[in-house]
């Protein structure tokens, strides 16, 4: 009994050990996670000015939603962008890291130039890419004019061309994903590459065969990771065009920014966040649901 007696109490001061190695970050997460998103969610169901105290009004946050012109049209502009940007940018970061995987001369190069936008600072791409959309001095409507383009897009400020332009420079950012890739390929098992060599296999069927399926996992992280990013699209298209020309490219997290803090209506973005959250979850809630057709992890 005494032995027993003597190991609860080392059992009981090691725990005591542990929770006070880990306190930090429990505090950490209980006052600038838990709270927060608790207070949020209250806040949504309250009229909240900031100035003065919330007060509670039930649903009608939700309501003001639903009939809100301004919410649909983010949420339409939001969903756009996602169906630009997410495929053709996992596409284009997957083809470049196939490409940086081969054995070629200068490989260690061509990976850091590829990496190195995704190292700028969002404010600083912002200006550069500015300058390049600009319509009469930049770069790329002057490279169009001397191929002979008559009339280059006005770019930000067409409403017809200001989507596709941030859609263009979404790819700009693309280094984080590319690396993520190649760290799948490396994983990919040169057998299976000879295998499909010796059954006559080319190029295509390679990569369709044996690296799309052996990458599958990596290739769902990338997709839930670019679904929460596009969804909540901000800072890039805030400094570039504020929302313009005539709301094109105002997106959800901005007007719910506009909404907390230009207009002080905190329960109404709150209201707001919670909607996205809910958004967020049901496509990856999807993504989940379909990768087990399409998901393939070793041992399984």
């Amino acid at each position: 009994m005494p032995s027993l007696s003597r190991a609860r109490s080392v059992e009981s001061k090691n725990l005591l050990k542990g929770l006070a190695f880990v306190s930090p970050w429990i505090i950490g997460f209980v006052a600038f996670t838990a709270v927060p998103v608790a207070l949020s969610l209250y806040y949504s169901f309250c009229d909240y000015p900031m100035l003065q105290k919330p007060t509670f009004i039930g649903l009608a946050n939700y309501r003001e939603l639903w009939n809100d012109p301004i919410f649909w049209q983010v949420l339409r502009n939001t969903f756009i962008y996602a169906a630009l940007a997410l495929p053709l940018g996992m596409v284009i970061a997957l083809g470049v890291a196939i490409l940086l995987n081969t054995k070629i001369r200068g490989q260690f190069i061509y990976r850091t130039i590829i990496f190195l936008p995704s190292l700028v600072p969002a404010v600083a791409s912002a200006m550069l890419w500015l300058w390049l959309f600009n319509a009469k001095l930049g770069l790329i409507n002057v490279a169009l004019r001397a191929v002979g383009v008559d009339n280059p897009p006005g770019w930000l400020s067409d409403i017809t061309w200001a989507m596709p332009a941030l859609v263009l420079m979404s790819f700009w950012g693309i280094g984080n994903t590319v690396i993520i890739y190649l760290a799948g390929l490396q994983d990919v098992p040169r057998e299976l590459y000879e295998a499909a060599e010796l059954d006559g296999a080319n190029s295509f069927r390679q990569v369709w065969h044996v690296t799309l399926p052996s990458i599958s996992p990596v290739i769902f992280f990338n997709l839930v990771m670019a679904i929460i990013g596009t969804l909540q699209v901000f800072g890039t298209p805030y400094i570039m065009t504020g929302g313009g020309p005539a709301r094109s490219t105002y997106f959800y997290t901005m007007y719910l920014y506009d909404s907390a803090f230009r207009d002080l209506k905190m329960g109404y973005a709150s209201a707001l966040a919670w909607v996205q959250l809910l958004i967020v979850l049901i496509l990856t809630a999807i993504a989940a649901w379909t990768s087990k057709h399409w998901v393939h992890y070793q041992g399984k």
